[in-house]
């Protein structure tokens, strides 16, 4: 299977208008802190610790600016020194940021209402914020799955302001796992209102909710090579000028999703692969322009559409492709 790229400047070129929501933050990760175990231990005192439950919820509050932010807690309310079960998100103005399993304590004053979840509230987050819950959610999500060791089976212990797990027998180091995922819009290359995009729903997804197609990275495979054969697999479409967007980690469980566009052509017929496309259908820029204003909607030949919400890189690719031409 050949794969081709587009060339800079070519008329199909559209870039990503805003960054994907998920994707800012403003805390630095502070690699080498990790290894400094005396500055951890002195930045303590004035730390902050964002506590996130084994659903992948924080507490969540809406801040004077219309947005909303995570709530973090005292250092010291955890001890007097950082717990082996905490793990260092990183550092901002002097102040480290740490990340631990946690629920609402109705003895403390929390508010269970208030502890929410990336899918329903991270499009709203500030850019601290953002970045501190995904990095949170992610890292933890690792911790959960990573307590053995993947040679030998013994049990694993965290190290490096928890960012890497040492097994107790025989010493085989784990880091955080991320599983790279392509996904793509694909578009016929034209210009204007007239111009069209590929849309396509999964089974499992709610009658009327389409987005782009999407799909993991295979063991040796390129990222263009996997664009290339996810779309011929899924919908039976060539497609050609694949294009990086931009990307997104998306921690359920532990996937980073990498945006393309890809050019194809609408004569091809569609043919949704059975059991992981249950339908797919060029929209007009016109009608998906429509669809963004009204949000929930109906196309001129009757069919429901509700895209994808903001939070996900699909909704900051529809947009993007939408304002573009």
């Amino acid at each position: 299977m050949s794969v081709q790229r587009s060339a800079s400047g070519t008329s199909t070129g559209f870039q990503l208008i805003y960054p994907p929501r998920l994707s800012r933050a403003t805390v630095d990760r502070a690699e080498p802190l990790r290894l400094d175990a005396e500055r951890l231990l002195t930045g303590w005192p004035k730390a902050r610790v964002l506590l996130v439950d084994e659903k992948g919820r924080a507490p969540i509050r809406p801040d004077v600016n219309d947005a909303y932010t995570v709530v973090t807690r005292p250092a010291t309310d955890f001890g007097a020194e950082p717990p082996a079960d905490a793990t260092l998100l990183g550092e901002q103005d002097e102040v480290a940021y740490w990340t631990m399993r946690g629920r609402p304590s109705l003895v403390d004053g929390d508010d269970p209402s208030e502890w929410q979840d990336l899918r329903a509230r991270g499009a709203d987050l500030d850019p601290t914020s953002a970045g501190l819950m995904v990095s949170a959610v992610a890292v933890l999500n690792w911790h959960d799955n990573a307590g053995f060791c993947a040679r030998c089976g013994s049990p694993t212990a965290p190290t490096h302001a928890g960012w890497m797990r040492v097994c107790a027998k025989c010493a085989h180091e784990e880091y955080p796992r991320t599983d790279p995922a392509i996904i793509c819009l694909v578009h016929d290359g034209g210009s204007g209102s007239s111009a069209h995009v590929l849309l396509a729903r999964q089974p499992v997804w709610p009658p009327g909710r389409y987005s782009v197609l999407a799909g993991f990275v295979e063991a040796g495979e390129s990222l263009e090579a996997c664009v290339a054969r996810e779309i011929e697999e899924e919908v039976g479409v060539a497609v050609s000028d694949i294009r990086y967007l931009g990307s997104q980690a998306w921690p359920f469980p532990r996937s980073l999703m990498v945006g393309f566009a890809a050019v194809a052509d609408p004569a091809q017929p569609l043919r949704p692969l059975d059991g992981e496309i249950a339908e797919a259908f060029w929209l007009t820029r016109a009608e998906l322009r429509n669809a963004l204003r009204s949000g929930d909607w109906v196309t001129g030949d009757g069919k429901p559409l509700l895209l994808p919400p903001p939070v996900s890189i699909a909704r900051t690719m529809l947009d993007s492709w939408a304002a573009a031409g």
